[in-house]
């Protein structure tokens, strides 16, 4: 973050908080130019910043009223075994993130499904069926009490 000046910070609090501002509206609440705006978010994007731009949707608007955070534990921890699984559940649409953890578990995957029979399904017929997982333990989020997706600067 060394390379980042005050204005750079700036553009990315709030393009965290809504990535729909025009590049005049930004220009408008730093004032600063909007050329200048749009030559600093161009570079932002280049060097990787910003990674992608997208709409966060209401979960129970499209039916995805159901998450659950399965712990994985695999049998196998070679290099092999870890990117083939990593590979295939990045396949099920299902799977909204997946990272590899230290401690007992290799593996936390948020996943998000209608319901029950839904997760039920998707455990059964795609995540049970890959090599090597030697424990599946899930959790069911009852209530969402903050889900933010903008980093503090």
């Amino acid at each position: 973050m060394n390379d980042l000046d005050a204005t750079d910070l700036e553009i990315l609090k709030l393009l965290q908080q809504n990535a729909s501002l025009t590049n005049k509206e930004i220009s408008y609440k730093l004032h600063k130019s909007i050329a200048t705006i749009h030559e600093r978010i161009r570079r932002l994007k280049d060097q990787r910043y910003i990674k992608r731009i997208v709409a966060i949707l209401d979960s129970k608007k499209i039916n995805r009223n159901l998450i659950a955070f399965s712990h994985v534990l695999l049998n196998d921890h070679t290099a092999n075994t870890l990117n083939n699984f990593e590979a295939e559940v990045a396949k099920f649409p299902e799977v909204m993130e997946c990272f590899q953890m230290t401690g007992t578990f290799d593996f936390i995957l948020r996943i998000a499904t209608s319901d029950m029979e839904a997760y039920h399904h998707f455990y059964r017929n795609k995540l049970a069926t890959l090599p090597n997982i030697t424990t599946v333990q899930s959790f069911f989020v009852l209530s969402e009490t903050k889900s933010d997706t903008a980093y503090p600067l």
